[in-house]
């Protein structure tokens, strides 16, 4: 939210410079995010200034040029080169010095003394446009008479310049969502040590010029409508605003629009409250009707959208149709246009959850809706309606043509907060004098209701809706006390607490590590996803989505049930800018809604889990002067998961591998353990891929974390030394039927020789020649090695001939020569 400097001291008067001012906001807990400088014309027209054209004479070689002898306020003559079709002797005129930068159709043009044409020219008399201060380009500015020479242009233009704070303003502070809200706050730090009065702009004076236009108002849900004020305004001038008005909307981002719309937007940056005008001529029957439509019904709103009302939508209608989404946005027929001469005037206060509820339905957000949504402040929408009236009649005319109409149906009762004296130095931490707390509270609009001798009874301003509670208060008086002044204590007393096994981040930051050492690059994806992904899929069936009741669009209506899509969406965008070859992991959520769910009491149906996804695509390595570039396959993801699993002390031959029955892999392996699922990997099916319009191949790995860290903190690591007697290598070549996987042969291998045998390599595969139909050959090595000594051939030799008859025996292999 943007705050600007000479705005917010129109409310309170301070010496204070920018940086101080920022300094204090940022510690009563308003955060200046950042400070800028406006200018309501870029570059502030420095070296520019009055000039009067004293001389005319047709430039000697060109003849649209002309030479103009000006007087710049300097004691001499300048003479500047002209081509403007409308400059004459005696004109006063605006003059760039050299020197001088203009922003111009978004350029800048730099003034150089130079020679045009064999003529030296001093500078550049200037047309609207090059200025900033319009469009026009038809001929230079000419200014009145009275204007003299070598007055600066910032000067006579009233350039204004302005810092602007950029506020982060927090959900629970929507008080500070305004220009006096936030003066207000700065006024009760500021109060504490000096006297300051803060000023809030009087509305004394409105008084209605006649009633020839009332408007009833009628509030069908007072429950979504807390209160609706208006009148209307007749006779009006539609016109550009003054340039102090524009400057203000400018200095904080806003574009003007017209003299009502900027006085409407001027007082919701003032006050807080927003403000919407209507054409008085589209009020049908002379009344507003604040209630719901027929679901369906249709509306164009400003933004040239028809948008079909929800049953559920507060919707300000006439007497017999709907103008205006409440507290949203503005019906595009009942607005004000350049042909409106009479308005209807609104400012009410709705209820924040019909509003968050309507905005995100419709996937709108105003500067009106977020105010709505946190909560404004229904005791202030009498005064910014006069406020606004005041100003719309002060510079767009007309006469004020009805009283205020206030429908208020129920008042809202301000929170009473007992507050225990004692509580809050407890929660501070120091003594807080009770003369202090209650200045405090009296600069923050808390009023005192009642007073005991330990004890408080304190009534919350109803602009601060979301204090409700004694900590709230005492949040409040320690903002403005001061979070600095609260001394350190010498010694801190804590209990000391354990991490919980297995130590999850742990395990994290050690894959996480590995990971990273293999050129992965970690992503973080939305865990909201569109539904639209998981249609006809079995591997993660729609039903199954956990949906959000009002999502914020079509495209983050549902928690993703696997990582898939988040990656799939990195690897395409990142494609889309030529960042085809990439290693991505991503350690996230995911959710999931089945009557067999694990969760907490009333929410059995629904579940959370951690998974590790990994993905390929592209190339794995780079062509070089030996080697060529290599796409990314199947064994490339095999062999990042057997990594994951060694570095978590898992050992896969412990585990089941079989062909995965999911449908997001055109091939793929799952690794379990009886009835628990550990990983699942495989190249991702091109038709999932072009959901999201990749066209290149996926490999995707789904790693079900938690099952994993599980099992692995049941492990205990047995560490022993390095051996010291030399391994032996055995190949031996055997014909097996195609069926039989090299998994079997290594379980045989491992139950056949338990204390020798180290490892086992499958270096070739081979079918065809030589090999009966149905058959194949694998070619395996065979690691050996004794702690104890060096073996003996004889040893090695019984090692081989016992593998050679257990695979015979077990896997039917016949030994090849």
């Amino acid at each position: 939210m943007k705050i600007a400097l000479n705005w917010m001291k129109q409310y309170l008067e301070t010496g204070l410079d920018e940086s101080e001012i920022a300094g204090i906001l940022t510690d009563i807990g308003l955060e200046v995010e950042g400070i800028e400088t406006f200018e309501s014309v870029a570059g502030g027209l420095e070296k520019v200034v009055v000039g009067e054209v004293v001389s005319c004479r047709k430039h000697p070689g060109a003849d649209k040029l002309v030479l103009a002898g000006v007087n710049t306020g300097e004691g001499r003559t300048r003479q500047i080169v002209c081509g403007a079709p409308n400059v004459s002797e005696g004109q006063k005129v605006i003059v760039a010095l050299p020197g001088s930068e203009l922003q111009f159709s978004n350029r800048t043009l730099r003034i150089s003394e130079t020679t045009i044409r064999g003529e030296e020219s001093e500078g550049m008399i200037c047309a609207e446009d090059e200025l900033g201060l319009g469009d026009s380009h038809e001929g230079i500015m000419v200014l009145d008479n009275d204007a003299v020479p070598g007055t600066p242009a910032a000067e006579y233009f009233r350039i204004e310049k302005d810092t602007v704070f950029e506020i982060g303003l927090t959900p629970n502070r929507i008080d500070a969502a305004s220009h006096f809200g936030v003066a207000r706050d700065l006024a009760a730090r500021l109060g504490l040590t000096e006297a300051v009065r803060l000023y809030r702009p009087s509305v004394e004076d409105f008084r209605p010029d006649n009633d020839s236009f009332p408007v009833e108002i009628i509030i069908d849900d007072p429950q979504a409508c807390k209160r609706y004020s208006g009148l209307t305004i007749c006779g009006i001038t539609l016109a550009p605003s003054p340039q102090w008005l524009q400057n203000r909307l400018r200095s904080i981002g806003l574009k003007p629009v017209n003299n009502v719309v900027d006085i409407t937007n001027f007082v919701l940056h003032e006050t807080g409250q927003p403000l919407h005008a209507f054409n008085a001529s589209s009020i049908k029957g002379k009344k507003v009707i604040v209630g719901h439509l027929p679901p369906g019904s249709k509306l164009i709103t400003l933004d040239d959208e028809e948008r079909e009302i929800d049953a559920e939508d507060l919707i300000i209608c006439n007497e017999s149709e709907g103008m205006c989404i409440a507290g949203v946005l503005g019906g595009k027929y009942t607005g004000v246009d350049e042909n409106t001469t009479d308005i209807f005037l609104e400012s009410a206060c709705f209820d924040p959850i019909s509003v968050r509820k309507t905005a995100r339905r419709h996937g709108i957000s105003t500067d009106a809706s977020f105010r709505f949504e946190r909560g404004t402040d229904p005791s202030v929408t009498v005064y910014a309606l006069k406020r606004a009236a005041l100003l719309i009649k002060e510079i767009a005319g007309g006469d004020i043509s009805s009283d205020v109409t206030d429908v208020y149906p129920v008042s809202a009762e301000p929170a009473m907060i007992l507050l225990d004296t004692g509580y809050v130095n407890t929660l501070v931490g120091t003594a807080i004098p009770l003369d202090e707390i209650r200045k405090i509270l009296s600069s923050l609009d808390f009023r005192i209701a009642e007073e005991k001798k330990e004890s408080l009874l304190v009534e919350a301003p109803l602009y601060r809706v979301e204090v409700t509670r004694p900590a709230d208060v005492v949040e409040e008086i320690l903002r403005i006390y001061g979070y600095n002044r609260v001394p350190v204590p010498l010694t801190v007393h804590s209990t000391l607490s354990y991490s919980e096994k297995p130590d999850r981040e742990k395990y994290l930051h050690t894959v996480a590590g590995l990971l990273s050492s293999l050129g992965f690059n970690e992503i973080m994806c939305n865990s909201l996803t569109r539904s639209s992904y998981y249609k006809e899929l079995q591997a993660f069936p729609e039903k199954h989505l956990v949906k959000i009741l009002n999502p914020l669009s079509t495209d983050l209506d549902s928690l993703r049930q696997t990582l898939l899509f988040g990656g799939l969406e990195t690897i395409l965008y990142n494609s889309n800018r030529k960042n085809s070859d990439l290693r991505l992991y991503e350690f996230g959520n995911v959710y999931s809604c089945t009557e067999s769910g694990s969760g907490k009491k009333g929410l059995e149906k629904y579940s959370e889990s951690m998974q590790l996804g990994l993905f390929l695509s592209g190339k794995t390595s780079k062509p070089l002067w030996n080697s060529n570039d290599k796409d990314a396959d199947f064994f490339d993801i095999k062999a990042y998961v057997s990594s994951v699993f060694k570095r978590t002390g898992l050992d896969q031959e412990e585990f089941e591998h079989n062909e995965t029955k999911s449908d997001i892999f055109s091939y793929g392996l799952r690794i379990s353990k009886g009835k628990e699922i550990f990983a699942e990997f495989g190249k991702v099916d091109p038709r999932i891929c072009s959901i999201t319009g990749i066209k290149n191949s996926v490999f995707f790995a789904s790693i079900w974390w938690e099952t994993m860290v599980n099992e692995a903190s049941r492990k205990k690591i047995a560490y022993s030394e390095l051996p010291r007697f030399p391994e032996v290598r055995r190949d031996l070549a055997m014909e097996l039927d195609r069926e039989v996987n090299y998994s079997t042969i290594k379980e045989i291998a491992y139950k056949t020789e338990k204390k020798l045998l180290k490892d086992i390599v499958l270096f070739d595969i081979y079918e065809g020649e030589k090999i009966a139909p149905g058959k194949k050959s694998y070619a395996v090595s065979f690691i050996l090695q004794d702690i104890k000594g060096t073996m003996r051939d004889e040893t090695i030799d019984a090692v081989m001939v016992k593998l050679a008859g257990a695979f015979e025996r077990e896997a039917g292999a016949r030994i090849r020569k």
